[in-house]
């Protein structure tokens, strides 16, 4: 019951500070730690320590588990370079430099207590650098480079943790350390690979959104403890199974079985994230403690910690610096032919913030380690410092850096290209099925599917201050499924309908409201983002048509004539004619594009410099 009791005590006072950050616009993460050190201090609050098989076993399987299917395999494909640079040789340059380091500092603790702290303190942390950067905007690029390197950094890092443990304990030669990381980085993949392949198999004869969830929160843990028991990298076997699965789940699973186990994993993800932070925090007076019995002087003490922490820096900026100028990319983007700024290599230099991990990777150093309450205390100061300074300072030196965050036209464009030519397939798909549509039915599709992609469209046009049609759908469907949400619960406290058929049409209201667009917000990042426009690239029309000047004040006659409203203005950019978009009602420019095959507008509206291709369905 005591163990109930705080598990739901720490739950509530994770929520409330997250729920209390938030509203104040701070860091949650970051909150949190102080928190937790805080209340360490407290006489109350029980003494937490953390176990390191609770670390490795119970939170860090989901939380890979969890950050691996969320993270694009294509992506992660696209930077394999620079992620294993950071992720294997980055830990193993930390590892040898700090172990080199600390032994100079403090001689007495040996080279292999000295090692294992260099393994202990080398890997960021998987969740602190991915959640501020995406808090703060950072680019894409970056965002993915630090989700990939904290996927396999784990790994690698307690592959050298161990190799240095056993060192310490019976002495090994380079050659089994060698043969130890090839076990188990092949064993991991291996393993990963083997539960991709069964699970994959069962998933496309098992449709219950039940079972598929209830088997997606078993298989991290089943991956770790198969892969574990062979003595390869449980972490790596997570990572590549949820790699794999997430890759393949729109093939794999149904729609209820996606959108079920994306919401499961976002709950549990998100609770445990955070709790980690707190548990951090909640260390800081029993290591203070621990270390208050050691024969070193403080002052030794506090050269340990200070050395740790900035060998760990300091060898972070050198490497992300040389890797990126010798290794990954000495030469202009192949894509953009721009060289990249230095400032993306600093901030990927600075996101470098140590987390439970590296706690809980401490704990593992026997009892019997030379100092090895200091040893721990300089792993805590590690996390704490990076975590706290370079967390807390990494928005404002993105900010004075001028590292730009997605813009958001480009995403809208994204978006609306993207659907437009996924409609295109279905349009496709629709003509090639027999049917007998006495009903209408099809028009009625070809209907939905239109609104669906004017909603898109109207993010990029039409005024600020004037509300879109899709915006006034979404105003008054959601209020009508207010009204009918009202009346079924009336009806429901009559208890004259059974209460499933209740639940069903409740549910069925539910997920209309979740698929209602709601573009508002979206159009006021658009209006307020600077446009960076990407290249044509391969479309030929695009190439031949650039951006010119539309008419001060330009008007579509064809509207105008018919005494119709419309909702945005585009110009053909080979005559010059100006005609409404899809989204109003006379569709005047696409009238234009069939009536003359000309092959590319642009839009005429306020702020608004993109251009699009009728042939080929492409935006710049």
């Amino acid at each position: 019951m005591e163990i109930a009791l705080a598990l739901v005590v720490l739950a509530v006072v994770v929520l409330t500070v997250t729920g209390l950050a938030e509203r104040f616009d701070l860091p949650a993460p970051l909150v949190l730690v102080v928190v937790g050190v805080v209340g360490s201090y407290l006489p109350f609050v029980p003494r937490v320590e953390l176990e390191p098989e609770v670390v490795l076993l119970g939170l860090l399987p989901p939380l890979l588990y969890s950050a691996s299917l969320s993270t694009s395999l294509v992506d992660f494909n696209a930077n394999r370079r620079p992620i294993l640079l950071l992720s294997v040789g980055l830990v193993a340059a930390t590892t040898l430099v700090v172990g080199v380091v600390v032994h100079a500092v403090l001689p007495s603790a040996g080279w292999a207590a000295a090692f294992a702290l260099g393994a202990v303190v080398a890997p960021p942390d998987a969740v602190a650098a991915t959640a501020i950067a995406k808090r703060i905007g950072l680019p894409r690029r970056i965002v993915t480079i630090l989700e990939g390197e904290s996927l396999l950094n784990d790994a690698a890092a307690l592959v050298a943790l161990r190799t240095a443990v056993a060192a310490g304990a019976v002495g090994i030669s380079a050659v089994e350390v060698g043969r130890d990381f090839v076990v188990a980085a092949g064993g991991g993949l291996l393993v990963g690979l083997v539960f991709f392949v069964v699970v994959a198999k069962v998933r496309r004869v098992v449709h219950d959104s039940l079972l598929d969830t209830g088997l997606s929160l078993v298989l991290p843990f089943a991956a770790y403890v198969a892969a574990e028991e062979i003595e390869a990298s449980g972490v790596l076997a997570v990572v590549v199974t949820g790699l794999l699965l997430g890759h393949q789940a729109p093939v794999l699973q149904t729609a209820e079985s996606r959108i079920s186990e994306r919401m499961n994993w976002r709950t549990l993800s998100f609770v445990l994230e955070h709790a980690v932070f707190l548990l951090i925090g909640l260390q800081a007076r029993h290591l203070m403690v621990a270390v208050s019995s050691s024969q070193l002087s403080p002052g030794r003490i506090l050269g340990v910690c200070a050395a740790t922490l900035g060998t760990v820096v300091v060898v972070r900026l050198i490497w992300v610096f040389c890797s990126r100028y010798l290794l990954v990319r000495p030469g202009p983007d192949p894509d953009s032919g721009v060289r990249p700024p230095w400032s993306y290599t600093f901030v990927v230099g600075w996101a470098g913030m140590r987390g439970v991990v590296t706690l809980a990777a401490a704990f593992v150093l026997p009892p019997e380690t030379p100092h090895r309450d200091v040893l721990l205390l300089a792993a805590f100061a590690v996390v704490a410092v990076t975590l706290l300074v370079q967390g807390l300072s990494l928005p404002w030196v993105a900010r004075r850096l001028r590292v730009p965050s997605p813009d958001p036209m480009d995403d809208a464009l994204a978006r609306a290209t993207l659907l437009q030519q996924a409609s295109k397939a279905g349009e496709r798909a629709l003509d090639e099925l027999e049917y007998d549509d006495r009903h209408g039915v099809v028009d009625l599709i070809r209907q939905r599917v239109d609104q669906r992609n004017f909603a898109a469209w109207e993010r990029l046009g039409t005024t600020a201050d004037t509300e879109s049609p899709s915006e006034l759908y979404a105003r008054a469907r959601e209020a009508m499924i207010e009204a009918e949400r009202a009346r079924v619960l009336e009806i429901r406290s009559t208890g004259q309908v059974p209460s499933d058929v209740v639940s069903e049409v409740l549910a069925m209201l539910d997920v209309e409201e979740s698929m209602i667009d709601r573009s508002s917000q979206a159009r006021s990042d658009i209006a307020r983002a600077a446009a960076r426009r990407p290249p044509a690239g391969s479309c030929r029309e695009l190439d031949e048509h650039p951006l010119t000047d539309g008419p001060e004040q330009p008007v579509c006659q064809g509207c105008i004539d018919e005494g119709l409203t419309p909702v945005a203005l585009r110009m053909c950019l080979t005559c010059g004619e100006v005609g409404c978009c899809d989204s109003s009602v006379g569709r005047h420019a696409a009238a234009h594009f069939r009536e003359t095959q000309h092959p590319v507008i642009r839009s005429v509206e306020p702020s608004e410099d993109w251009r699009w291709c009728y042939v080929h369905h492409l935006t710049a």
